[in-house]
């Protein structure tokens, strides 16, 4: 069975295919669908934009899609940047320009306490979607450090490490990230799924 994931995310696509096995399953990519156009992700929730992605992907190609949207949602602005993450400083986006952004943003907060959140949506190719979540806690420090990881992972240091995302090693992160919560949810509940497939 061909399972598609819905990103052209380099980066984001390693670290699925790190967390999740996928086997008996043959994995394509958005990479893999180039007369695809891109997904607009205008909803106002990670599971509105995930689900629309998974459903407009599988959709397209006619085979189940995964998607995911996840975002940094920090306790002193609300719960900002959220959805917003990856074009926070605006377009065209930039993890420099959004790290810069953040780290003002924060200048005269003393509650640094932020989350990683990742909610997963799985569709099959009529567009039925069900979606799983995961998060992963800690703070926001204020300076970047760290060249692993991307996007806000140089200055999140995760609940109980000292070290910033982008200084773990990956396979510490991809063992405690958000997306690694959500991912084993996924295996946990659709394994059986896909595999019946």
């Amino acid at each position: 069975m061909k399972l598609v994931i819905a990103t052209r995310n380099a980066h984001k696509l390693e670290e699925i295919h790190a967390i999740f096995d996928f086997q008996g399953l043959e994995v394509l990519s958005a990479f893999d669908f180039p007369e695809i156009p891109e997904v607009v992700e205008d909803a106002d929730t990670f599971e509105g934009n995930a689900i629309k992605k998974a459903v407009e992907i599988a959709k397209a190609t006619g085979c189940w899609s995964l998607a995911d949207d996840s975002g940094l949602e920090v306790e002193a602005l609300g719960g900002a940047p959220g959805v917003y993450s990856a074009r926070y400083a605006g377009e065209p986006c930039s993890y420099e320009a959004n790290n810069e952004k953040l780290l003002a943003e924060l200048a005269d907060k003393k509650d640094r306490s932020a989350r990683f959140r990742t909610v997963i949506a799985l569709s099959d190719p009529g567009g039925s979607a069900q979606t799983v979540s995961g998060e992963c806690p800690g703070v926001i420090i204020d300076k970047q450090r760290g060249d692993h990881g991307f996007g806000y992972d140089p200055l999140f240091v995760p609940d109980g490490f000292s070290e910033t995302f982008a200084e773990l090693d990956p396979s510490v992160k991809n063992r405690i990230s958000h997306r690694a919560n959500a991912l084993r949810k996924a295996h946990s509940e659709w394994a059986g799924l896909l595999q019946s497939l």
